[in-house]
This record gives structure tokens, C-alpha cells and sequence, in this order.
């Protein structure tokens, strides 16, 4: 059974949805899970699930994961795609730009675990994904022809869940060109499934030399010992590893939570990169954290670490020219 569960496409294969028996056993309503998955992915891998509390249906974990009625609630102002992600195109399938000095590219539509609180959880059925090797090669040509372009992000879902070679297909073609000085991979695989990160990939992502991770554990549960290895693997392989958390009602909305979390993360040799706000996004009102706390948060939280565990707290703001500091 060990080398099952540490085969991370036995983990897909088994992953948990919202007609599952196991979130009944988790404290879930059929019904709840039914209606939330018929507007929003419902997945837990097999590794995330066994995290989760049996006892305590507000545990941190639990929210992140599980399906609630309160994702179905409506919200003024708020909408699936406040950042026109489904209208912002580059000229090229699957391939996005917001800011003039990067771009993103689709390279999956699904995560091991689909977060209750993801900015995409109402984007990624029917998302333009680059899949074939003649989308890649346009991407990577239009890229070629705006030269103001220096970082590629692989973004999804989630790129991991690419097999080794078109993971480094992907990531061979945009490092090749000289104006690219980073290419990025976003991906929450460390937390959700951290035997997907082997050490031949991590080699082989290593020796691109351009290769860059930015991962996201918003609590200090999530850095059990398998995760921690995964970033291991990965920083060993001379890649600079970061976190971007997202602030979280219930979740790490206390000092103390961020605190535990910041420096574990410090310790597994991860950067405390940013903290997010919420996006403006349908269907995670239950872990908005008010404006006035987060800010609060932030002073606490410099009060208490030092600066290279010290993460930015910001906010992605529709129309603005970058990430905006609270």
C-alpha cells in the first residue's frame, strides 16, 4: 500500500469528490456536496484528505478543503471572473497577459485539491489550456515577438499534474529564449501532494537555470514532513522556492497562526513571499478577512519576525498596474 499512496497518479486516480462517501464521514451533507459541486470542483486528493480532522468540522484544513453551503451565497459585486481572465487574451490560445513584463500560460484546468477559496474555482471547466505541442509553439512564439516579456508563469489548475516530459516540455521551450529570465511555476502540489515532486524532476526542473517555484501553504499543518521534504527536493535542486499565502478567515486571520506559519516555512527553507487578500472572486465570502484586520495582522506580524520570514501583505486589484500593498 506505501508505494501506492506515494504514487502520486494513484493519488489522482483516488481523489475524493463531492459524490464521495468519505466527505459524509467528514461531517459534509450529501445535498451541500451535491449543489456545490454542480457549480464548483469538488476534488481532494487521497494524501490531503488524511490531513484533515475527523473531529472538528472549522479546522483549518477542513475549511480549505471540504465543500459548504456558504460558497453558494450570493455576494454584491462579486463575480467568477473579476479580472477577465475568459476575455483578456494575448492573441494566442491559453496564453494571458496583465501586467506588460510577464504573462501567464493555462498548462492545466484541474489541482489535486480543488481550495474552497481559489481565485479560478468558477474559470477552470471549459478554460483555454495550452495542450498540444502547436499551441505550446505559438505561445512560445508570441512570447518571442514582444521582447518587453521576461517572465513565463505555468499556471492552471496545476501545471505538476503534467507528466515529466510535457512539464519540461513547457518549461525547455520558454527558458530557451534569452529574454526570459524566469519561468515561473504556481502550483499548490508541495501542500497537496508532495510525492508528485520527485527528485528526477526537480533535478531536471533544476537544470533549466531559470526555473523558479512559487507554492502556497496557508497553515503550519500543511508543512508536515512529506511537504517539507517536497521543498526540499526542489531547493536542493537550486531552485528558489516561495510562498504566497492567502489571508483566510478561520484559517491564519491571527498573529500567532501567521507567525507558526512564517517560520516554518522559513525552516523548510521557503520564502515567505506574499500574503493575499481575497480576491474579489464569487463563492469565498466565508473567508473574507476584513481590510482593517489584515493590516492589523500585517503590523503584528512585523512586530514579530524578522525580515527575511516576513512576507508582503497585498491585494490583486481589478485594473491595476501590479499587486497593491494593503
Amino acid at each position: 500500500m506505501s508505494d501506492l499512496w506515494n504514487d502520486w497518479r494513484w493519488q489522482l486516480r483516488h481523489a475524493v469528490t463531492g459524490t464521495s462517501p468519505a466527505l459524509r464521514e467528514l461531517g459534509v451533507d450529501a445535498e451541500t456536496a451535491r449543489r456545490v459541486q454542480a457549480r464548483y470542483p469538488v476534488r481532494i486528493s487521497p494524501y490531503a484528505l488524511a490531513l484533515l480532522s475527523r473531529d472538528n468540522p472549522r479546522d483549518p484544513l477542513n475549511l480549505q478543503a471540504l465543500p459548504s453551503a456558504e460558497e453558494l451565497l450570493d455576494e454584491p459585486g462579486m463575480v467568477a471572473d473579476p479580472f477577465a481572465e475568459k476575455t483578456r487574451s494575448a492573441c494566442c490560445y491559453g496564453l494571458k497577459q496583465r501586467f506588460p513584463d510577464r504573462v501567464l500560460v493555462m498548462a492545466h484546468d484541474q489541482c489535486a485539491m480543488a481550495c474552497r477559496h481559489c481565485t479560478r474555482k468558477g474559470l477552470l471547466a471549459g478554460a483555454e489550456v495550452v495542450k498540444t505541442p502547436a499551441q505550446l509553439a505559438a505561445a512560445v512564439s508570441w512570447v518571442e515577438r514582444h521582447p518587453g516579456v521576461r517572465e513565463v508563469i505555468l499556471s492552471g489548475g496545476d501545471p505538476l499534474l503534467l507528466s515529466d516530459a510535457k512539464l519540461l516540455a513547457f518549461v525547455r521551450a520558454f527558458a530557451r529564449l534569452p529574454q526570459i529570465d524566469a519561468v515561473r511555476i504556481g502550483t499548490r502540489a508541495p501542500a497537496a501532494l508532495p510525492m508528485r515532486v520527485t527528485a528526477p524532476l526537480a533535478r531536471r526542473l533544476g537544470a533549466a537555470k531559470k526555473v523558479w517555484v512559487n507554492t502556497q501553504f496557508n497553515h503550519v499543518r500543511e508543512l508536515a514532513p512529506e511537504a517539507v521534504a517536497a521543498c526540499g527536493r526542489l531547493v536542493d535542486a537550486g531552485i528558489p522556492v516561495s510562498n504566497q499565502s492567502v489571508l483566510l478567515k478561520g484559517v491564519n486571520d491571527s498573529a500567532d497562526a501567521l507567525f507558526e506559519l512564517c517560520a516554518a516555512l522559513q525552516r523548510a527553507r521557503v520564502r515567505p513571499y506574499y500574503v493575499f487578500l481575497c480576491d474579489p472572486v464569487a463563492g469565498i465570502a466565508a473567508f473574507r478577512v476584513p481590510l482593517r484586520r489584515a493590516r492589523q495582522l500585517e503590523r503584528e506580524l512585523a512586530r514579530r519576525l524578522g525580515g527575511l520570514a516576513l512576507p508582503r501583505f497585498v491585494r490583486d486589484v481589478p485594473g491595476a498596474p501590479c499587486k497593491m500593498p494593503i
